[in-house]
């Protein structure tokens, strides 16, 4: 039985079909793409410890489990009748879950996910799995680490979310909101951006802002390294505020020597360039650096490999500023890519037609590139239908973006899986018009959606970027 925090035994696993577009790779670039791959994969293992602290032993005891056997042999050497086909089936749907959000939370929605079988049961396949008998003080030790915070659902744990209504790995446990938004003034006054940062409260007086990267102290990288100028200790309105670095420094060496690797199978000077700076970016903890490999990456018009990495979207920080950890790698599909051209080609026809005035449009319209992509690799915590990136507003503004609709994705779907409240008629046209109409909707939302809109805004000099005299609140008609 499903419920909010649980999977059904029905749920479907749905493939990305890729090997075509793959194949058709040269063996540079298939080369390319596996260092791409690597990089997004290693750093992906962020997402777990941005998640809950139960994730990662969570994530390293299913793969012990399922890299010592097949799951054929798992399923064979289960004890029975101790361990039904429904339970079995149960666990692998919750290894599916954890494994498909990177962690023990949903990726669209943030609440907890828990197994649909009871503990006891989990424990009895877990001893008799291969991985048990070859590494028990290990495998003990990764369940004594999660076998209670893996089923908890007190009110804390139920949903990621400032507590008391729930937890969240961007701050430590005794931060709230008021933490958040009492930091937001610090990082904004000393030019220091929240995207890669974790925060940690370790008295009413005393905190520590954590930047992501490979570097460890306040020792420059190299000569251009400007992080390590802001590594350190100050005081903000009272209080002691440190700003230290080497989050993730483990994993993130490992992002960055297969971007070097990477690098060397590039097609050409942008791909290079965008590449060293991401890699100068997870090296130093540099947002500006990101940013600059994100400039070359827009400029990187109509690749065959598509890539992006880094720490992207903010949906789960509560506060809604610091980045999870996402990589993708795709490949050019491009009979739906042409589609999504003519769409970018007519929307200066679209925007007028929008219910809303032309100054809340951008200046001038950046006309996007806008590529269908069949996923090849995708490190994070779920794969969605279509990116608008990079969110660095500056840019987005100034320089451009781009738009990328991952086309298997949008095919992917389960075909036995039945529709809910329609008839036999009714579902096989919703089957039929599915995912065309879905198809549309992404090409929509990212192109108008993201794309066209403005955001106001005010800059360092205090220069409005829109006519405050003339420019009315589309509900209430007062000056914004």
């Amino acid at each position: 039985m499903a419920s909010l925090h649980t999977f059904s035994n029905k749920t479907p696993v749905c493939q990305l079909a890729c090997k075509k577009a793959f194949e058709g790779l040269t063996v540079r670039e298939k080369r390319y793409a596996h260092y791409l791959s690597k990089a997004s994969f290693d750093g992906g293992l962020i997402v777990l410890l941005q998640t809950s602290s139960e994730s990662t032993p969570i994530f390293l005891l299913l793969q012990k489990i399922f890299t010592s056997q097949s799951v054929e042999s798992l399923r064979e050497n289960r004890p029975q009748p101790q361990i039904s086909d429904d339970d079995f089936q149960s666990f692998l749907i919750y290894a599916a879950a954890i494994f498909t959000n990177m962690g023990n939370y949903k990726s669209f929605g943030d609440s907890k996910i828990i197994p649909g079988l009871p503990k006891e049961k989990i424990l009895i396949l877990i001893q008799s799995s291969t991985a048990y008998s070859q590494s028990r003080e290990t495998v003990n030790s990764l369940w004594a680490a999660c076998a209670k915070p893996m089923y908890s659902l007190e009110p804390t744990d139920k949903e990621i979310a400032f507590p008391p209504k729930g937890k969240t790995s961007y701050y430590s446990a005794n931060c709230t909101q008021e933490d958040a938004e009492f930091i937001q003034g610090f990082l904004t006054e000393k030019g220091i951006s929240e995207y890669n940062t974790r925060l940690f409260k370790r008295s009413d007086n005393d905190y520590e802002v954590r930047l992501a990267s490979v570097a460890k102290t306040s020792e420059p990288v190299a000569s251009d390294d400007k992080v390590a100028e802001l590594i350190g200790s100050c005081e903000y309105k009272g209080k002691k505020v440190e700003v230290s670095r080497g989050d993730y420094s483990e994993l993130l060496q490992r992002v960055v020597e297969n971007l070097r690797k990477a690098a060397e199978c590039a097609a050409n000077e942008n791909e290079k360039s965008m590449l060293d700076f991401y890699a100068k970016s997870f090296e130093r903890g540099s947002i500006d650096d990101h940013k600059d490999g994100s400039r070359y990456w827009i400029k990187d018009k109509g690749p065959i490999i598509e890539t992006y990495i880094g720490f992207i979207e903010s949906y789960r920080d509560p506060y809604g500023v610091r980045g999870e950890f996402e990589g993708f790698v795709a490949m050019v599909n491009k009979e739906m890519s042409l589609k999504f051209e003519n769409l970018v080609a007519n929307a200066e026809k679209f925007l007028p037609l929008l219910p809303w005035p032309k100054a809340y449009e951008k200046d001038a319209f950046l006309k996007p590139d806008f590529t269908s992509l069949d996923v090849l690799t995708f490190g994070g915590s779920g794969i969605p239908a279509g990116i608008n990136i990079p969110n660095y507003n500056d840019i987005r503004g100034d320089e451009g973006f781009k738009n990328v609709s991952l086309g298997n994705v949008l095919a992917a779907r389960a075909d036995d899986k039945r529709v809910s409240f329609l008839g036999d008629d009714d579902a096989a046209l919703y089957g039929e018009l599915k995912s065309a109409a879905f198809e549309v909707q992404v090409g929509l939302h990212e192109l108008l959606g993201h794309g066209s809109g403005k955001l106001f805004q005010k800059n360092e000099n205090g220069e409005l970027n829109f006519d405050q005299q003339e420019v009315r609140h589309t509900e209430t008609n007062e000056p914004v």
